[in-house]
């Protein structure tokens, strides 16, 4: 159940009218509303004067089109993730050093990325491999948008580190290995920060706007939803893109859609196929892996794109936007 409130004083004055019943409730400010929520079934009366009372009729209800049928744009540092643009974020899958991420700053940007990611702590399957640089790499990443003026996107891993990744990024991704991490996407409700929350490879499209839903209903409301491939049976490629779902998310959630053809593809002759195939299914943006020197990188060597790869993309990027009457600046 959500009521909608009149003011910051009355959502808190419902909240605990609700709790004083035995009622669970949690009070939120999102797109301008101020809202009460309850679990599913939880109706009650109320003396607290109320503006709407909303039946749930989703679990996913706040990230809906049932919700809010006009699109909600994300910001991102001052650059707009929002339906009838592409918005393209390109960079190392890590931060290997300040001459490796200020360099591939420079060439994305020459090449019209909006934004630039970078891994500064990296969860990798095998616990001998690179884990990242940590805070030297938020340092590295904050010279980087110094040098260009790019916002800048990293990963958090642990909810111990939302304080020092929200001093140095303009976004915050979650993995997919994180994304039912729901005490660090609790959290990520209160950061504010926008949220890039990749779909873990093994989960639903339900469990990856509940996902969402999760961040929104703790008061964060700038989500930016990221397919990047899940396991199926089919092992051809790293992963299986599943471009039906970025078709079917747009169609039930206001928020941006953005799509990672890298991990999918896991080799970069295929990357720029599956970039193509994200746009054409109505995605928002891209996140794309891009390195000075792929083969020497120190994760994800096979899947980064060279800087003349990258342009490629772009300008081919370039022309579909203009096909699908979408802006591209």
């Amino acid at each position: 159940m959500l009521y909608i409130v009149d003011g910051p004083e009355r959502g808190k004055a419902l909240r605990e009218e609700l709790e004083s019943r035995g009622v669970p409730a949690w009070y939120i400010e999102l797109w301008g509303h101020y809202i009460v929520a309850t679990p599913p079934g939880a109706r009650t009366e109320v003396k607290t004067p109320v503006k709407a009372v909303v039946e749930l009729k989703t679990d996913y209800q706040l990230v809906s089109r049932e919700w809010k049928r006009d699109p909600t744009p994300v910001f991102i540092g001052d650059r707009e993730v929002r339906e009838g643009k592409v918005f393209i974020i390109a960079g190392p899958c890590s931060v290997e050093g300040e001459e490796q991420i200020i360099s591939t700053a420079l060439a994305v940007k020459e090449a019209g990325a909006h934004a630039l990611r970078g891994g500064a702590f990296k969860p990798r399957t095998s616990p001998y491999a690179f884990q990242g640089l940590g805070e030297a790499g938020l340092k590295l990443l904050a010279k980087a948008r110094e040098a260009t003026g790019l916002p800048v996107t990293t990963e958090l891993m642990d909810p111990e580190d939302l304080p020092l990744v929200a001093k140095y990024a303009d976004a915050i991704q979650v993995g997919a290995r994180n994304m039912q991490n729901f005490t660090l996407l609790k959290k990520l409700g209160r950061a504010g920060k926008p949220i890039l929350l990749k779909r873990g490879f093994g989960n639903t499209v339900e469990e990856w706007l509940l996902a969402g839903e999760y961040v929104a209903l703790h008061g964060n409301g700038g989500v930016v939803f990221v397919e990047r491939g899940i396991r199926t049976f089919d092992r051809t490629l790293r992963f299986t893109l599943d471009v039906g779902a970025i078709a079917y998310v747009k169609q039930h959630t206001h928020l941006p859609v953005i799509g990672d053809p890298s991990h999918p593809a896991g080799d970069r002759r295929y990357v720029i196929p599956l970039a193509l195939a994200i746009l054409a299914a109505g995605a928002d943006g891209l996140i794309v892996e891009v390195h000075p020197d792929p083969d020497k990188a120190w994760s994800d060597a096979k899947q980064q794109l060279t800087f003349d790869q990258f342009r490629e993309l772009m300008a081919k990027a370039r022309e579909l936007a203009r096909a699908l009457g979408k802006e591209f600046p």
